[in-house]
């Protein structure tokens, strides 16, 4: 290979790890504007403004958005464009019991797992999310209640059960009910976290992981209970 081509070579390559990064870039922060709120279920994406907002081509962002289709949080209409996904109450219900089946197994991977640092951080959570409960706070209270529970997931150190259950996860946050507060509050909610880390705690792997079931299937009940409200 003579030095021109090695260099042609060396300068698409980088051109394809620009691309690639941009792309990642891109995905994350679309995810982002999905999963608060900003971008709305049912909204399309209006690439004009995003290239605008984000200062990048169409293509890069047409890569994003196929990645995020992927994962179930847009969906790309023929001749209409790529809208953010809408999630109906029966589907939101369907992955409540899917999710409550994946947590259950996390809570009983995790009693073999259990270490006094891990206690700690827990316990740490927990107090942080009592402080603000009593002030009924949920913008507060919510982000913190998804740092738990993804601690947990990542403590398993199982990538599958991990990546399964986050994409759940992200789906329910297109249907943002907010249940914590509608039908209980949010002490209620803490309470349930409080079971599930005593029963860690326990080494009773069994207790763990009707816990940590029963946390996702009271959840789904409060979530049951803003659809008939």
């Amino acid at each position: 290979m003579d030095n021109d081509t090695s260099s042609q070579t060396a300068q698409n390559d980088l051109q394809v790890l620009r691309t690639s990064s941009l792309t990642g870039a891109l995905e994350r922060e679309l995810e982002h504007l999905i999963l608060t709120g900003e971008l709305k279920p049912g909204e399309r994406l209006n690439e004009i403004q995003l290239s605008a907002r984000f200062g990048t081509s169409r293509g890069p962002l047409r890569e994003a958005t196929r990645t995020l289709e992927a994962k179930g949080l847009v969906d790309a209409i023929r001749n209409r464009g790529v809208f953010v996904r809408s999630i109906s109450p029966e589907e939101a219900l369907e992955i409540y019991d899917i999710r409550a089946a994946l947590f259950g197994l996390a809570g009983r991977l995790l009693t073999d797992m259990i270490t006094d640092a891990m206690l700690i951080k827990l316990n740490e959570f927990l107090d942080q999310m009592d402080e603000i409960a009593q002030q009924r706070d949920f913008d507060r209270y919510y982000p913190v209640n998804l740092q738990f529970h993804d601690f947990l997931i990542r403590s398993t150190n199982n990538k599958t059960l991990a990546r399964e259950y986050k994409s759940l996860v992200n789906k329910l946050h297109l249907c943002r009910a907010r249940g914590l507060v509608q039908a209980g509050g949010l002490a209620v909610s803490n309470h349930e976290h409080r079971e599930m880390v005593d029963a860690l705690a326990s080494g009773n792997r069994e207790r763990a992981q009707e816990a940590f079931f029963r946390h996702v299937e009271r959840s789904k009940q409060r979530f049951t209970t803003t659809l008939a409200k």
